[in-house]
């Protein structure tokens, strides 16, 4: 059982995080938020977590990190380089951003320490990772680690979704109330369109496809997910 008292979310305004904010709400007492402008081209999605942070009362704080677009090449801050639509053989889709998950960790530790936070939320996903490195159940174990030597101090970073397929990310969503928030109002597309997307980029197949499984067994889901609410 989690001890009621204050979290920080890693917040991004689209579904796995939005869901991961409603899922904080209901287990700590105070909850905030932390968002990261990194030089993304689907930028749009600050806005959007500005909005959906405000309608569900919790505190917002965006940073500026947009240096980070010009070291590495990712199709998510260079317009030059053509989107993967699939993941390539033998290695990582364009899509992803280097060291991304390892920074916005690390920087939301710092932000949550001289605020006296010591719990992180995030959304990522082994389940459903995409095939990025830093979304894995390892990486986020390590990095605890780290972040608890590097500052002395006990952190606990929370993944509520590690183990949910994208189906059972929509039954928690769902079981938390806030299906219609999460499916009309957050940004996940890589081609910053709200909602259901642009439905042709990797983030839109991968929602939609989690979406219409849920819907086709929506009951078999929600026991699926039971305890985790």
């Amino acid at each position: 059982m989690i001890n009621k008292n204050k979290a920080l979310t890693v917040f991004s305004g689209g579904q796995d995080s939005t869901t991961c904010l409603y899922w904080a709400l209901q287990h700590f007492d105070e909850v905030h938020t932390i968002t990261f402008s990194y030089g993304q081209k689907h930028s749009f999605e600050v806005e959007v977590a500005r909005k959906i942070a405000g309608k569900a009362g919790v505190d917002f704080h965006l940073v500026d990190i947009s240096t980070i677009a010009g070291i590495g090449k990712n199709s998510l801050t260079d317009s030059a380089i053509a989107m993967d639509q699939e993941k390539p053989e033998g290695g990582w889709p364009n899509t992803f951003v280097p060291g991304r998950n390892m920074f916005f960790l690390s920087i939301a530790a710092v932000y949550a320490r001289e605020r006296g936070i010591f719990d992180l939320v995030t959304g990522v996903s082994q389940t459903d990772f995409s095939g990025y490195p830093d979304c894995r159940d390892s990486f986020i174990r390590s990095l605890n680690v780290t972040l608890n030597l590097a500052m002395e101090e006990q952190f606990v970073i929370h993944t509520p979704l590690m183990w949910l397929d994208k189906a059972q990310t929509w039954a928690l969503a769902d079981s938390l109330g806030v299906f219609d928030i999460v499916r009309n109002e957050t940004l996940t597309c890589y081609n910053g369109v709200p909602g259901d997307g642009c439905g042709h980029c990797p983030s839109c197949r991968l929602r939609k496809e989690g979406l219409e499984k849920y819907l086709s067994d929506r009951e078999s889901f929600q026991c699926s997910i039971d305890g985790i609410v």
